[in-house]
């Protein structure tokens, strides 16, 4: 049976930004022939905590997925990121899947550190809308750096690499 995944990305938040890198890696595989897969695609979410959680949640009730991989850029960042917690005052949320065992063999990095910024608070209340409405589906948050020529066909292998985990295993 397939696994549904949804996935998301968020919108630009300066005038001067071209796209968001969230987004461009999600028009990417958006693309690519993932027959096998039943993807879901939330993208350019604003950049509005409250906003974007509440449209996450709505597409989350209304296609029930096993997984969700919410997206945000890291400007600052070479590789991709998984972030491991999310924090809201002094409640720290993890997330449930098995980072270590879902990055192996794979160019991407874990971290603590999610940021102060919209993508923190998106996973927050994702995790915590999961872990309040008791629901079986796992949530991960990547963080994607910018994109260009040299870095997109690897970043995009790692993406898809995580996917195909995600879809195919039980145990993450």
């Amino acid at each position: 049976m397939k696994k549904r995944i949804l996935l998301t990305s968020f919108d630009i938040w300066l005038k001067d930004q071209q796209s968001n890198s969230s987004d461009d890696l999600l028009l990417e595989v958006s693309k690519l022939d993932l027959i096998q897969h039943d993807l879901t695609f939330l993208r350019q979410l604003p950049v509005d905590v409250q906003l974007a959680s509440t449209l996450v949640m709505e597409k989350i009730k209304a296609i029930q997925p096993d997984y969700i991989i919410c997206c945000g850029m890291a400007a600052s960042r070479t590789q991709l990121s998984m972030e491991a917690v999310a924090s809201c005052g002094e409640i720290v949320l993890q997330t449930e899947v098995d980072l270590e065992k879902l990055v192996a063999g794979a160019a991407i990095q874990i971290s603590h550190d999610c940021g102060k910024f919209v993508c923190e608070g998106l996973y927050y209340s994702v995790l915590d809308y999961l872990s309040q409405n008791q629901l079986t589906a796992r949530c991960i948050f990547v963080h994607v750096p910018i994109l260009n020529q040299e870095n997109l066909m690897g970043i995009l292998a790692d993406f898809v690499l995580i996917i195909n985990k995600l879809a195919l295993s039980s145990s993450c």
